[in-house]
């Protein structure tokens, strides 16, 4: 673990570790977002971060400038940060790691992970991902979960990945984990990608939801909730103000109503859905940027 840095190492009950990037599986910042509402409802504390300098292009991911004080000049780089605390109700604790994807030495980089879990006692490693996809925002968000080993396919109700293609971090992670034998699982929150720029707090919410349940852990979410709930409200607003994008997301409602009980066996690691209308999906998203800075 070379390029582990220990603040200390928390002594835990057959933890769980969480995991999700920001990046390319990280559609409307739907997993990071879930990811760190979990670490702030779960009262966990920092511990360990992984250090970016082996890992990061800074001339793609770069560190940030804030003054402290008003005055003190800080360089933040980009880092994956691990944090631990005591799954409420529960005889586990909980590991939330979360960081920006890297653009280096993957391999190293997720045996890194891999080594601080297997120190830790990691029983199961859960990652969050939500990916681009031909869904309507007013339908509830599709949370795929899905898992390589059967014996966890069956004991947690999830299912078995076909998919084939281009993979990020996530599936590196992954790859890692059955090296070493560490159990793993990844869910997935589908994203409608006419508003792929947009955050999406309603996405993060159905990743919240599902990750506590298959944790078999209660969360109040209410705040989130309310989130969810503005964000679809205002989504609808401005699709109904143009005629062409709001036939496009009826079609979308109808689409997705034919197929609310067929399973979703193939989970691309970050892929898109094709983009119908490219000028209306940039209006649309650029609005609604605007709409979130007043």
């Amino acid at each position: 673990m070379d390029h582990v840095r220990w603040g200390h190492r928390p002594r835990l009950r057959r933890p769980v570790m969480v995991a999700a990037f920001e990046g390319w599986n990280d559609a409307a910042d739907a997993s990071s977002t879930a990811a760190r509402y979990l670490r702030e409802r779960w009262d966990t504390r920092p511990f360990a971060t992984i250090d970016p300098e082996e890992f990061y292009d800074f001339s793609t991911t770069r560190p940030q400038v804030h003054l402290s004080d008003g005055l003190t000049r800080e360089i933040v780089w980009p880092e994956t940060e691990l944090s631990a605390g005591g799954l409420p109700g529960s005889q586990r604790d909980i590991v939330v790691m979360v960081g920006t994807e890297p653009q280096l030495k993957w391999r190293t980089y997720c045996s890194e992970v891999t080594d601080v879990a297997t120190e830790l006692g990691v029983e199961l490693v859960v990652t969050l991902g939500a990916l681009l996809a031909d869904v309507a925002h007013t339908r509830p968000v599709r949370v795929t979960g899905t898992a390589a080993d059967p014996d966890l396919v069956a004991r947690l109700g999830l299912q078995r990945s076909a998919y084939e293609g281009p993979t990020g971090i996530v599936g590196v992670l992954h790859d890692a984990c059955t090296r070493v034998n560490i159990p793993s699982a990844s869910l997935w929150a589908a994203v409608p990608h006419y508003v792929g720029g947009t955050p999406s707090p309603k996405a993060a919410l159905a990743l919240v939801r599902r990750a506590a349940e298959l944790l078999a852990t209660p969360l109040l979410t209410t705040d989130l909730e309310i989130a969810s709930a503005a964000y679809e409200s205002q989504v609808s607003e401005v699709v109904e103000e143009d005629e062409d994008v709001a036939g496009y997301v009826r079609r979308l409602e109808l689409v997705g109503e034919g197929d609310e009980d067929e399973d979703d066996d193939d989970v691309p690691d970050g892929s898109s859905g094709q983009v119908d209308g490219e000028q209306l999906v940039a209006d649309l998203e650029r609005f609604l940027r605007e709409q979130g800075g007043e």
